[in-house]
């Protein structure tokens, strides 16, 4: 079972479903299926259900209990090895809380979701989601693409056995229109990776060592940003703004143009 908690409150199914908000033409992948209190509200919402569940003993109860259902199918097979769906999907599921960062990073690679909405330690909702009021590194490298959102907070009791910590409903979603055009990603990229590089002791002291000091201070005024500030402490839309301020192409003197 990969130590993985249960729900057991029919409450906390419901607000997972709610911030899921899956539509009647919907395809759902759902994460660590278990003993399907969430399979079943699934499929009440949404066109199809592909349920997964490695556990073998858990996977046969599952399917027979769903089959009646019409549109649910079990699959007993590793999540993490799937290949995404080509058409538009989404993903959904109270994950085992150790392989949070691996399901994270396999919804950040498919082409084709256009959500997912995850139950995980509290404690990692809240850091992706900038909730403690800081910004991780993830959260800012994937903004052009993609909206973190804590989306809810379910108690331990909700749970069989019952963990040692309280859960967040973590939301992610992929944006129809992105921030920022795919030529300018690996700029991006750059630029994030060296304001988390931790040199300086600030954003603006990381960023020293890759941009001018002047324009990298104009870019801080436009941006009204304290040069002092510590990286975790910026907003990711500050972030874009300041990406565009450092990039933008010179102008050139009415004169000469």
């Amino acid at each position: 079972m990969l130590s993985q908690n249960f729900l057991a409150d029919r409450g906390a199914v419901a607000r997972v479903v709610r911030a899921a908000r899956p539509g009647p033409e919907d395809l759902v992948l759902e994460v660590g299926a278990g003993n399907g209190q969430l399979t079943r509200a699934l499929a009440a919402r949404c066109g199809r259900v592909l349920a997964y569940e490695v556990d073998p003993h858990l996977v046969r109860a599952l399917a027979a209990d769903c089959a009646p259902l019409g549109n649910v199918t079990c699959r007993g097979e590793d999540f993490l090895g799937v290949r995404p769906p080509d058409a538009p999907f989404a993903v959904v599921g109270n994950i085992p809380w150790a392989l949070t960062a691996r399901v994270v990073d396999w919804c950040l690679s498919a082409p084709a979701l256009t959500s997912a909405t995850l139950l995980t330690q509290l404690e990692y909702a809240r850091k992706r989601s900038g909730d403690y009021g800081r910004w991780s590194r993830l959260t800012v490298l994937t903004w052009p693409g993609h909206h973190w959102r804590l989306s809810g907070r379910v108690p331990r009791s909700a749970f069989r056995p019952v963990p040692g910590v309280d859960a967040g409903i973590l939301r992610l979603e992929r944006r129809s229109v992105p921030l920022l055009p795919a030529a300018a990603l690996p700029a991006w990229r750059r630029l994030v990776e060296l304001g988390f590089g931790g040199v300086g002791g600030s954003l603006h002291g990381s960023l020293r060592g890759g941009y001018p000091r002047r324009r990298l201070d104009a870019a801080f005024r436009a941006t009204r940003l304290d040069p002092a500030t510590p990286v975790g402490y910026v907003w990711p839309e500050q972030w874009l703004t300041l990406f565009r301020l450092l990039h933008a192409p010179p102008r050139v003197p009415a004169d000469q143009g």
